[in-house]
């Protein structure tokens, strides 16, 4: 049997031969029934699934292939929570069967999906074809494919602050590439919103500009933001409205501005909150809001993993039906981003009412320099900062604020940035095409070497796969470029 299209010689189809965008494919979910004028206010959730991979298919660290974690749970059952890996492959296919089922009762499920590139390899190399069965199903069909909207993000789950931002580039379009791959350009140009890895939001100016940059030139109209990593330019602080659209404002030393709508996802126990949609009980508390001159509905965000902790694998799956026939027809649906904001739109409001925020700790900076002034007085001025107050950083925010991507993690970020420097040095300047073997070669093992899970489970045998991988990856651009 012929590989997949989404393999190409083995590896995940991330480069190469373009997929358009599709420009006017209509907006995600519009025209449903649950976009109306009677909604009070709207519930909005986001899975967030992704699984690494590691050199682990085999005893020897340097000579084991490279698989995916699933598949290492699942062929060590008897280790840690691996019992738990043929759970986590069901998770990674219900929606193909909760979406359907429900639209089928005459209900209006939503939700937003948010698959790692490496996963999907994962799960391809093995051999779980119903999962992309089932997820081609709610992807595709349109009785079912207004019910999801699909997240861009990173394909080797790589952190944007501490991802040198040419590389972040190539995270992003390989996933477009790989996700079109799969499941084709049509529902590649239905893809609007952006969801980074860990929630990781560069505060550094000019890496923030860069950020949103790759997103509005990769076709991004929104991204998802971690309410405690932003802030209002004026006063310092958190956003004000935290259930209305935002504009999220990036200018950098030499003075440009780059900007996109976020949506801000609030703080919390992520998976609970999801797991028993707490979102959609806090939507039914909140009234409309003042936004462009009008009264409009709110939407309350969440996004979970959607695999991990005891509450997701079991109280979901219940509490998912009986919210969704509960919300069906009613004035707090389920909605997506997409469509909310299609719903903004036809009502008149534009972005660019939003209320403008930038990355948390950016005021500091602003309030010493001007946009402009280069990078030069940008890096006194953060310098100035850190000797006044030693809270402040450059590191970005994430998800949670008691984990940094950075410290104490120079025996990995060393290797990363030697790779990262070859590939810039052996393939980006020397113009090696994208549909050549040996780009996808090294582009694969660049973006693996990049995955946060490396620096998220600390010192250890997560720490040597990455090293691993590194070794692998500057054999590659030693022997073969």
């Amino acid at each position: 049997m012929p590989d997949p299209v989404d393999l190409v010689d083995g590896l995940p189809n991330v480069c190469g031969a373009e997929f358009p965008g599709g420009a006017s494919a209509a907006p995600a979910g519009a025209g449903s029934a649950a976009v109306s004028d009677g909604i009070e206010a709207g519930c909005a959730i986001a899975l967030h699934m992704h699984q690494p991979h590691i050199p682990a298919g085999g005893g020897d660290l340097q000579t084991a292939s490279i698989i995916g974690n699933l598949q290492h749970m699942m062929e060590n059952q008897h280790t840690g929570d691996n019992h738990n890996a043929p759970v986590f492959r069901w998770c990674y296919k219900r929606m193909g069967e909760f979406v359907p089922a429900l639209i089928d009762e005459g209900r209006e499920p939503r939700v937003m999906l948010d698959y790692s590139g490496t996963l999907f390899w994962g799960l391809r190399q093995m051999g779980a074809d119903d999962v992309f069965d089932a997820l081609r199903r709610i992807t595709c069909d349109p009785r079912y494919a207004r019910a999801v909207e699909w997240l861009g993000t990173p394909w080797g789950h790589a952190v944007a602050p501490s991802t040198p931002v040419q590389d972040y580039r190539l995270h992003v379009m390989a996933w477009r590439h790989h996700f079109a791959s799969i499941f084709g350009a049509d529902a590649l140009a239905r893809v609007r919103g952006f969801s980074p890895s860990e929630m990781a939001l560069p505060n550094h100016p000019d890496v923030a500009f860069e950020f949103v940059r790759t997103l509005r030139e990769c076709g991004y109209e929104w991204v998802l933001v971690q309410e405690h990593t932003v802030e209002q330019p004026g006063t310092g602080h958190g956003p004000a409205a935290r259930h209305l659209p935002h504009r999220l404002v990036c200018r950098n030393s030499k003075g440009e501005t780059a900007s996109i709508v976020a949506i801000v996802k609030t703080q919390g126990s992520d998976t609970k909150l999801v797991a028993q949609m707490q979102p959609w009980y806090e939507a039914r508390s909140i009234a409309r809001a003042d936004l462009g001159g009008r009264r409009v509905p709110q939407l309350v965000t969440q996004v979970a993993d959607g695999e991990n902790g005891g509450v997701m694998m079991n109280e979901f799956p219940p509490k998912y039906h009986e919210v969704v026939r509960e919300a069906s027809g009613g004035p707090h649906p389920l909605l997506n981003v997409s469509e909310y904001l299609a719903h903004l739109s036809a009502a008149g409001v534009s972005s660019d009412a939003f209320p403008v925020i930038q990355p948390i700790h950016q005021k500091r900076i602003w309030d010493r320099m001007a946009p402009g002034d280069g990078p030069e007085r940008l890096a006194a001025a953060i310098e100035e900062a850190r000797r006044e107050d030693h809270r402040f950083h450059m590191e970005g925010g994430s998800w949670t604020g008691n984990i940094s991507w950075v410290q104490g993690y120079d025996n990995v970020l060393g290797p990363i940035d030697r790779v990262s420097a070859l590939f810039s040095e052996k393939v980006l300047r020397a113009g090696i095409s994208p549909a050549e073997p040996r780009y996808r070669r090294a582009l694969v093992h660049l973006m693996l070497c990049q995955t946060s899970c490396f620096r998220y489970w600390g010192q250890g045998v997560w720490t040597d796969y990455a090293r691993e991988l590194c070794r692998r990856a500057e054999a590659i651009l030693t022997s073969e470029f």
